[in-house]
């Protein structure tokens, strides 16, 4: 990572930025930076191993990677990320999309890394969705630290912290129980014993807390008993909120963030550090992705978009972009939303080099590339290349490379592979969702004239060198020509009956694209197949 040199580092306007800021803030300032005494600064991302990665496991990496990388352009000091799996959590439910329901409906309350894997290819459920997890970030090159739950408690990493916890345990519950409801309350504790009877993490009331000899006493389930167990070694894990801010303080997180619904543990977890004298990290709360209703996205109802699914249609570059715009505002995350932002990476990348130096350091282009952009140009969007497979109705990329070619004749597979792929993202969104919905209209009586107006113009008005725009100016004036009271109802129309789609890219761009007389063609058969 490059050093940026810049007058005032808060001229800078781009949100990873402004969480730099902050965590420099929080260890003495840009001037005055102090490197913590664990000799780094450390980025936490979390992950529950109950259910497998998603794109909101993605989408918080990455976001955090852009923190790390803007803060890494001002200090000289190292930094870490890791990414912490709370695999020693009790499984709560059977996921819907597993095999092996029954042997996992048996092992309810067990850690997950206690638990036989349905797959039968690890050592347990944890640990395979740990590798999951893994395959999943190493996939799109992220540099971090794996971290265990289940290793750093049984390997007595966290010891030391969990006996302040359990020396403060009063402080703590006064912090906690009064967000609890009434029965709650009663039961409540910030350990949570794991069984040596059942192998279960427990949900018991404690009935004795003894910070001198670090140990709990608890009454089994199982057999009524009452018995002591130590906290540290892996004997007890924390709850929740506790379990976090034992965990921020035991690895000295810098800075972590988080969705909208985990508002309430952050403050709870931050004023437990508080209470026992530790600092908290700098926290971002992020909104929630919702689907085209408006609904909060849920891996259970199965109305978001899976990585693999983005990655259809869009490169792992725009899926950043998505990422990387307005964290703080909730967004709408379904597939019409593809096009539009690999459209806006698009736009962002052609007009990067323009950018005044201060900008390009805010541009997305700078955080998603880590400020070092490979190369990518094209005049040509992802909504005219859709449409114009839509129009050849074709998935041989042959052919599309060749109507591109008459365009741009020094674009190449081998000189612009990010192209090449954005064809075939064109093609796979095509198949899947404009044919299916096809519905053209017939050139009649009514509208044949519009037609022929605009063949007129394409035929005697146009030529091989008029731009995009002037050729779009040029169809302006046929509609109003038409007497459209409503201009957009003219290209409505005309998108109906070319590409039997309501909406559909730029017609000058789009005639440019697809040529002159290849148009004059597609309308000449149109007029022709309408019989008077």
């Amino acid at each position: 990572m490059n050093k940026i040199n810049i007058e005032n580092f808060n001229d800078l306007k781009s949100w990873p930025f402004k969480e730099a800021q902050q965590i420099l803030k929080r260890n003495g300032g840009l001037i005055n930076f102090k490197t913590p005494k664990k000799g780094h600064i450390l980025l936490e991302t979390g992950y529950g191993p109950s259910g497998l990665p998603h794109i909101g496991t993605f989408g918080e990496v990455v976001r955090t990677t852009m923190v790390r990388n803007a803060l890494m352009a001002f200090v000289e000091c190292p930094t870490k990320m890791i990414t912490f799996s709370d695999d020693m959590d009790g499984l709560r439910k059977v996921p819907d999309n597993v095999p092996n329901k029954k042997m996992l409906s048996e092992n309810i309350g067990k850690p997950l890394t206690a638990i036989p894997d349905p797959f039968e290819k690890y050592e347990s459920f944890g640990h395979h969705n740990n590798a999951k997890l893994k395959s999943f970030l190493d996939a799109f090159k992220f540099d971090y630290d794996f971290v265990s739950s289940t290793e750093t408690y049984k390997s007595g990493f966290f010891d030391n912290t969990i006996v302040e916890i359990l020396e403060n345990y009063e402080k703590i519950l006064q912090i906690i129980l009064p967000t609890l409801r009434k029965e709650r309350k009663s039961t409540y504790s910030p350990f949570l014993p794991i069984s040596e009877k059942s192998g279960n993490v427990l949900q018991v009331q404690i009935d004795e807390y003894r910070p001198k000899s670090k140990s709990v006493i608890y009454t089994e389930p199982v057999n009524q008993k009452k018995v002591e167990v130590l906290v540290t070694g892996g004997n007890c894990k924390l709850q929740w909120k506790v379990d976090w801010a034992m965990r921020w303080m035991a690895l000295g997180v810098d800075y972590e963030m988080c969705g909208k619904d985990l508002t309430e543990s952050v403050d709870l977890a931050s004023k437990i550090c508080k209470a026992i004298g530790k600092k908290s990290p700098v926290n971002l709360i992020y909104e929630m992705f919702l689907d085209e209703k408006g609904e909060k996205i849920s891996k259970s109802v199965g109305n978001g978009i899976s990585v693999d699914e983005w990655l259809r249609y869009g490169s792992p570059e725009s899926l950043s972009l998505y990422m990387f715009q307005k964290p703080k505002s909730a967004k709408k995350l379904f597939f019409d939303v593809i096009p539009k932002t690999v459209d806006e990476y698009i736009a962002h990348y052609n007009g990067y080099e323009k950018l005044e130096s201060i900008k390009k350091i805010d541009s997305p282009i700078w955080h998603i590339h880590a400020g070092n952009p490979k190369f990518f140009k094209s005049d040509i969007t992802f909504n005219s290349l859709t449409n114009l497979v839509s129009i050849c109705n074709t998935d041989d990329k042959n052919i599309i490379w060749n109507f591109v070619n008459q365009y741009d004749t020094n674009l190449s597979p081998s000189s612009n592979p990010e192209f090449d792929k954005l064809i075939d993202y064109a093609i796979n969104y095509y198949n899947d969702f404009v044919l299916p919905n096809k519905k053209y209209l017939e050139v009649n009586s009514d509208n044949k004239i519009v037609f022929q107006d605009i063949l007129n113009v394409l035929k005697s008005e146009i030529t091989e060198t008029d731009s995009a725009e002037e050729i779009q100016t040029l169809l302006y004036e046929v509609g109003k020509k038409n007497q459209f009271d409503n201009l957009k109802d003219f290209f409505k129309l005309v998108y109906q009956v070319i590409l039997g789609q309501e909406q559909g890219p730029r017609l000058g761009s789009f005639i440019k694209l697809y040529g002159i007389q290849e148009t004059i063609k597609i309308i000449e058969e149109k007029i022709n197949f309408h019989k008077p």
